[in-house]
């Protein structure tokens, strides 16, 4: 069996490890899915109305700013779930279980891969249930099954992206409270992006600001190939900002984790030959 193959065969192991983790306390998906479920109940149910019109796109129904927002939504989910990423990565590399896989005969890289792998299987699920109470609150995709798949793959390419961004951040501060912090930008960031609004509608300033971050260009895309509005450039502009912060953090988390590193992790049988 080759070195990749152990790598991947201990991937799939560490996903196993984490999801059951993950399952034994269920009431982290309830929070951290209830917060963009409350943010999308209030946005749609008391201000949906106000923004619709003032945005020109309330029809007499009521029901047209959730076909808005409701993409940006997904992009909110991801961030919401940065933060329970964040603390999983900094547990294990404060509560000693980073000592017991060093003593282990497994791939050091599956490691990391199994977190990102539980994540992006977590983020999924939790943005299909937000999508499915913005379908009962009358949400109407038009989206082709081509265009599903590529809008499928752009959220989990985001939240591959921003996975190892907040993993290298966990690294880096070896602590709960430091994991947790350094997440909070990225939550707000949602915020002053096209998510609610466009950005032309936005202060001078804080219109450039939006334009020129990288979740504008990605909600964009999410909204142009979910309800067949203009893509333009902004399909190119946010995979490129999603690759540019996947390597970065990929980069990144891989030299605090080997900088962590104490102690030698036991060769696997590829790594013997």
């Amino acid at each position: 069996m080759s070195g990749v193959s152990y790598a991947l065969t201990d991937s799939v192991t560490m996903l196993r490890r984490n999801m059951r983790h993950l399952m034994r306390y269920p009431i982290m998906i309830i929070a951290y899915v209830g917060q963009p479920v409350f943010i999308l109940l209030v946005v749609v149910g008391i201000f949906g109305h106000a923004l619709g019109h003032g945005l020109g796109v309330q029809s007499t129904d009521g029901h047209r700013y959730i076909d808005y927002v409701a993409p940006a939504m997904i992009l909110i989910t991801i961030n919401y779930g940065l933060t329970t990423t964040a603390l999983n990565v900094s547990n294990d590399m404060t509560a000693g279980i980073m000592d017991r896989f060093r003593t282990m005969a497994i791939a050091r890289s599956s490691i990391l891969i199994g977190h990102v792998l539980e994540a992006v299987v977590r983020t999924l699920f939790s943005i299909a249930l937000v999508l499915g109470l913005a379908v009962a609150l009358k949400f109407r995709p038009d989206a082709t099954p081509v265009e599903w798949l590529a809008a499928i793959g752009l959220m989990a390419l985001l939240t591959l992206a921003f996975t190892w961004l907040v993993m290298a951040f966990a690294l880096a501060t070896r602590s709960l409270e430091g994991a947790n912090s350094l997440t909070l930008p990225l939550q707000f960031l949602p915020f002053l992006s096209s998510a609610f609004v466009p950005a032309s509608t936005m202060p001078a300033g804080v219109d450039w600001f939006a334009r020129n971050q990288p979740l504008t260009p990605i909600i964009n895309t999410l909204r142009g190939l979910l309800m067949g509005s203009r893509i333009g450039n902004d399909g190119i502009v946010a995979v490129a900002w999603c690759v540019g912060i996947a390597l970065v953090g990929y980069f990144w988390s891989k030299a605090s984790f080997n900088r962590n590193s104490t102690a030698p992790v036991a060769a696997t049988p590829a790594a013997k030959k």
